[in-house]
């Protein structure tokens, strides 16, 4: 296997040359032992293209900057093995994020907006006293908040979205578990009414379309439809909840 000669097609198009139409460009390139992608695409810009634009930053599956639709699907450039693909391999940018050039896109704008229309961070009113300690919290609790917490933001699951793909206002499988993970956080004081307010609508828990394409390209492996069934059902009973409390109001049922 590390005797093949790889052809990369690379979709190339930089949108500050607008008269430069978008195109493939073919490289080719000697297979080495362990190779990934990165590694590739780091030859390639080394060697042959130093134009070549991507993104990097950790080379471990942490940073999620090399995300990358390959051979069709969204993947990390870091994470895949050119042994695990055919000696044809065909690189495109991921879609729904706005294009810097050629593979490169900007995720942390659009992660950015979901932080602040999903409003994550830890609402209380209490006052920090850095001199207290920490408070405590059961494993069971801590361990769900961690799992949520394991998404490393790469915009796979979003790439890989149907609904993503049509609505850009649809949070995403990135946006429900980011709600998921405060719904659980004992230290959070927002109302089930809050929480339905940011994601009991069809640009949160019930835009899906039920493709699981976020749990297939997801490569930290979340379980990102179990986490949007969690939302669903505390959205449908709060929702059910409101409902039934407006007939009582009115005198109705």
């Amino acid at each position: 296997m590390a005797d093949r000669e790889l052809t990369f097609e690379i979709f190339r198009y930089n949108p500050a040359k607008p008269e430069i139409k978008p195109q493939m460009q073919t490289y080719k390139l000697k297979e080495t032992t362990g190779m990934t992608i990165f590694v590739a695409l780091n030859m390639i810009r080394e060697e042959q293209d130093p134009s070549l634009m991507f993104d990097f930053v950790c080379r471990a599956a942490i940073c999620g900057s090399c995300a990358m639709i390959i051979n069709g699907r969204p993947k990390l450039a870091c994470k895949t093995l050119t042994r695990s693909l055919p000696k044809k391999i065909k690189l495109f940018p991921l879609p729904v994020f706005k294009l810097i050039g050629d593979l490169s896109v900007d995720t942390g704008t659009w992660f950015r907006n979901l932080s602040l229309k999903t409003e994550s961070w830890v609402h209380t009113s209490k006052t920090f006293d850095p001199t207290k300690q920490e408070e405590r919290m059961d494993n069971k609790t801590a361990l769900e908040i961690y799992e949520a917490e394991r998404c490393i933001e790469c915009g796979c699951c979003i790439a890989g979205c149907a609904t993503a793909n049509i609505r850009d206002e649809f949070l995403g499988a990135a946006g429900i578990n980011r709600v998921a993970r405060f719904m659980v956080d004992p230290r959070d004081e927002r109302t089930p009414e809050q929480y339905f307010e940011v994601v009991g609508c069809e640009e949160g828990a019930f835009g899906c379309m039920g493709l699981m394409a976020c749990d297939d390209n997801c490569p930290m492996e979340l379980p990102l439809q179990m986490q949007l069934a969690f939302v669903r059902r505390k959205m449908a009973s709060i929702g059910l909840g409101v409902k039934q409390e407006s007939k009582v109001k009115m005198g109705v049922g």
